[in-house]
């Protein structure tokens, strides 16, 4: 089926949500169709720098399926304003206002959607994902994490150093100023940032195009502030019994040879998870599964899809 992936869907909105500080949110819904079958409702929760135009694609499989689509950008990226001065910049001092955030819009959520209700996270939506569940902060009736952010690529150092790395060049200069120039990740031209996220080229132009469209929603490269608390946060839910706890069922899609998060990390965490099945790629895949060429999106999709009738039926 051929689908618009530069174009709104048809039913869909974009809309804001005001978190308890007065913080505005830019929010996507698409609701369930009056008609056909009824699914539940999905939460997609993005990475960083992430918008969520970038899966608009994957909303229609979901939503053809019968599930309402609802996503937010995250604050400090997007269309959710700015953490510092320079626009251009990830930045994130801490990432409890995010889990704050997300508590409260998943109250919301889930009050005014039908369940049942699944959250699906990428990247930094995972681990945050994955951070609120060990906080006992949200109730999903199931979970999706793709390629999550549960330890970061730090090559040839380990994690626990470069988090020492990080938190020292945030004392020796401003936390907010850029931790590199561009991309995702430091060594990496911008010309190479295509092959750290995915093989389809047109899935990959589609996130250009709506940030060429749309400038305001554009992020760049993280602060080293943000860089110390993505350490700190993923090194503490290694810490023995976080991730026991969680009884949740969740599916985790991964890619072995991802270059932004360490899937090492991802098979350690999902050992310590209760109810988890993970499903892993080879070098037919990178960082955005979702995004990826039609040979692994059509698999993750139904990986979701299997992972989604046994542990999340219709009501």
């Amino acid at each position: 089926m051929n689908f618009n992936r530069r174009a709104l869907p048809a039913g869909s909105e974009i809309g804001s949500w005001t978190a308890a500080d007065g913080w505005s949110h830019r929010t996507f819904e698409w609701p369930r169709v009056p008609y056909g079958k009824e699914r539940g409702a999905i939460l997609f929760l993005g990475g960083r720098g992430d918008i969520f135009e970038k899966y608009l694609e994957t909303f229609d499989h979901w939503h053809r399926a019968g599930w309402s689509v609802t996503s937010f950008d995250w604050r400090g990226q997007g269309g959710s304003g700015r953490l510092s001065a320079d626009p251009g910049c990830g930045h994130a001092a801490s990432f409890a206002p995010w889990i704050d955030d997300l508590a409260a819009f998943v109250e919301q959520w889930r009050a005014t959607n039908a369940g049942p209700h699944v959250m699906v996270g990428h990247s930094m939506g995972g681990h945050l994902t994955l951070r609120a569940l060990s906080e006992r902060r949200i109730a999903p009736d199931a979970v999706i994490l793709s390629a999550p952010m549960l330890g970061l690529r730090s090559a040839p150092f380990g994690a626990r150093f470069a988090a020492k790395v990080a938190a020292l060049m945030c004392r020796i200069g401003k936390p907010e100023r850029l931790a590199w120039k561009a991309n995702e990740r430091p060594g990496v031209p911008m010309k190479g940032r295509r092959a750290l996220l995915t093989h389809h080229g047109e899935r990959y132009e589609d996130e250009l195009w709506w940030k060429a469209a749309k400038p305001e929603i554009a992020v760049g490269p993280p602060s080293w502030a943000w860089v110390a608390e993505a350490y700190r946060s993923t090194l503490a839910l290694e810490e023995r019994g976080c991730l026991e706890s969680i009884q949740t069922p969740i599916l985790i899609l991964a890619a072995e040879q991802d270059r932004l998060v360490d899937h090492a990390a991802i098979v350690r965490s999902a050992a310590r998870l209760p109810n988890v099945k993970l499903r892993s790629w080879g070098p037919e895949s990178a960082h955005e599964i979702l995004r990826e060429a039609d040979p692994v999106r059509d698999a993750a999709l139904a990986e979701i899809d299997c992972f989604l009738d046994r542990h999340a039926p219709a009501s």
